[in-house]
């Protein structure tokens, strides 16, 4: 479990879910480097469409980029 805020809301990681879901994926505009990161913190999964995935576990970046995780990728426990 990822423990600074930098790390848990980094949605850039390589090995981020692809199941991870979060509002800003589906804002159809280009990245205005003047407008601040909202980083809303609000993420769900595809399989549950809940912030918390198949294994019971909260469904954000920091927790979403392991495949150790048994659900990662999947949506399989």
């Amino acid at each position: 479990m990822m423990n600074n805020e930098e790390d848990r809301f980094n949605i850039d990681h390589p090995d981020l879910c692809e199941c991870l879901r979060w509002k800003s994926m589906f804002i159809g505009v280009k990245h205005d480097p003047s407008v601040p990161h909202s980083n809303s913190g609000h993420y769900w999964c595809v399989y549950t469409q809940t912030c918390i995935g198949p294994d019971g576990q909260l469904a954000e970046p920091g927790d979403c980029t392991s495949a150790d995780r048994a659900c990662y990728g999947t949506g399989r426990v």
